[in-house]
């Protein structure tokens, strides 16, 4: 019995150190006003019939502060990843010169700037929520477990340690937000 709580106490600490892992990388997509090859992560280009990651056709690098730079492996891939970003609808408009795609970012506006943190807050309810969903997930392994012979006792000490372990991963949300609210707002 007290391998079965050990598992499902283990589980619940992976499965939110996933959802921690997780916000982090929608954070990163979240651009700041500095230049950051992560803005493109998830966007896909049409490489030969397969849609493929921009940074597996091309090198993707910071040319200064507030510029990207594209250089595709192959010059035909110029403007299918110039469409890939316009389609994206990241707010940057790619600059294409025939051999490198160039992305300027615009200084964030005050509006702007309180859009993301916005988005940045939403982010961290849903990485909330999932953490929640897994303290509701190990809560019900446990009440299963105590059908099945473990004492109450037990059940309820591993109930706190599963809200206190739900504690510190919310809190370590609101952190990692907290974070990225300081580096929008910071001019």
């Amino acid at each position: 019995m007290q391998d079965d709580l050990n598992l499902v106490l283990d589980d619940a600490r992976d499965t939110m150190d996933k959802a921690i892992a997780h916000l982090e990388t929608e954070l990163t997509k979240i651009r700041a006003g500095k230049a950051n090859p992560q803005i493109l992560d998830g966007i896909t280009v049409d490489y030969y019939g397969a849609p493929t990651l921009i940074g597996q056709v091309a090198n993707v690098s910071v040319a200064d502060a507030r510029t990207l730079t594209i250089q595709p492996w192959e010059k035909n891939m110029l403007q299918p990843i110039e469409r890939a970003i316009i389609a994206s609808n990241i707010g940057l408009n790619p600059q294409n010169d025939g051999l490198i795609i160039r992305l300027f970012l615009p200084p964030l506006t005050e509006e702007r700037r309180k859009e993301l943190v916005k988005r940045v807050n939403a982010e961290g309810e849903h990485g909330k929520v999932a953490v929640r969903n897994i303290r509701r997930d190990a809560i019900e392994s446990i009440k299963k477990l105590q059908k099945d012979g473990l004492s109450e006792d037990i059940a309820k000490g591993a109930e706190g340690d599963v809200q206190q372990l739900t504690d510190k991963y919310i809190a370590l949300v609101d952190k990692h937000c907290a974070a990225k609210d300081k580096e929008i707002m910071a001019i």
